[in-house]
């Protein structure tokens, strides 16, 4: 696995193969020995091939998670007991591991999504959409056995979930056998995100095995629970004022037991925890720096997606090596645009409208 050094170090040297020992130094603020010792650690991990700074990968992020069909529903007003409410039906590609890979895509990264797919309509959807916004598939599971995951939400008048149903059986075949052949093809890129959606055991398999930092979505406090036994190989998680306190085992109240849930998070080996709430903010904080970000102004058409979002820019962030804060202020950032509006991935992603909104230089 690469350090955040090396990491840093590597994203100059793929930038120009031909940068010196000197000048790396003098961009990492550290002395070209300290350079040199990098340099040859990144040529035993195999990242670097030779003279000249040969690059080897990675070039691209791993997503394994979720895939599926949304059907949403927004009433116009309140919704009524036992009875229909007149509103609108959204139809999107939905599933946490495919929001994430596709915010993702539209940050500009190469993204491979592992996942399990029906030979279906919504299947074939589903792959013809992929492969349109340059998501790579080819790595995931298909089957006639089972259908295509699908989810169905309801939102109320208040733009807040209600109610959702998932139809996810198919994520079973997700298992661990399956997904060691495919460890390989995950360590050899610069990161890897997983989703809860995915069977327990699988889960453990990948933070067992995985190489490269390891960002988690815990999607649910009950589903977030499969993280409990790999806390200490996660380097990021999102969790939910709900998910942190099933993590933590802490009931966040205020602002110091909020702080103690995350120290208690940290201690179980996680690097980073971002906790998020919603429209107020989120909490972040990674043992030597913690703060809670407000969120300025966020006009709320449909919240569902904005985690996914926020996790896409976390990701973003580590690639482009920011501080914990500005890793927040650019995943909040995304996790409003998407927020704003009604579909569960906002066509408005793109780096400049987070630079903007996070108030940053990116």
């Amino acid at each position: 696995m690469m350090t955040s050094r090396e990491a840093q170090i590597y994203q100059w040297i793929t930038e120009e193969p031909m940068i010196s020992q000197e000048e790396l130094a003098e961009k990492a603020g550290i002395k070209r020995s300290s350079a040199a010792v990098h340099i040859s650690n990144l040529m035993k991990k195999g990242y670097i091939l030779g003279k000249g700074y040969i690059t080897n990968g990675p070039n691209y992020c791993t997503v394994i998670g979720g895939v599926n069909i949304d059907l949403g529903g927004v009433p116009f007003d309140e919704l009524p007991e036992k009875n229909a409410s007149e509103g609108k039906v959204l139809v999107s590609l939905g599933g946490v591991g495919r929001n994430i890979a596709h915010n993702m895509s539209l940050l500009g990264m190469n993204v491979k999504l592992i996942t399990a797919l029906g030979d279906d309509l919504y299947g074939h959807r589903i792959i013809e959409k992929c492969e349109a916004l340059g998501i790579d598939l080819s790595e995931s599971l298909r089957t006639v056995d089972e259908k295509t995951s699908t989810y169905i939400y309801i939102i109320g008048k208040d733009k807040k979930l209600r109610l959702g149903v998932s139809d996810m059986q198919i994520y079973d075949k997700i298992t661990p056998d399956f997904i060691s052949a495919k460890m390989d093809l995950i360590n050899h890129g610069r990161l890897a995100v997983i989703d809860t959606n995915i069977p327990e055991d699988t889960i453990k398999y990948i933070a067992d095995n995985c190489k490269v930092p390891l960002f988690a979505e815990t999607v649910s406090g009950q589903k977030g629970k499969k993280l409990l036994s790999v806390l200490d190989k996660l380097h990021t998680i999102t969790p939910s004022r709900i998910e942190a306190q099933e993590l933590s085992g802490v009931e966040i109240k205020d602002m110091a037991s909020l702080k103690q849930a995350s120290n208690a998070i940290l201690a179980r080996g996680v690097r980073n925890v971002f906790i998020t709430f919603c429209e107020r903010g989120v909490f972040y904080s990674n043992g030597d720096e913690s703060d809670f970000i407000k969120i300025k102004e966020c006009n709320i058409v449909n919240g569902n997606g904005a985690d996914d979002a926020f996790m896409a820019g976390l990701v973003f962030s580590y690639m482009r090596h920011l501080p914990i804060r500005e890793t927040a202020l650019v995943g909040t950032a995304a996790a409003c645009i998407t927020a704003e509006t009604e579909e569960t991935i906002s066509s408005k992603i793109s780096i400049a409208e987070l630079a903007r909104v996070a108030e940053l230089e990116l």
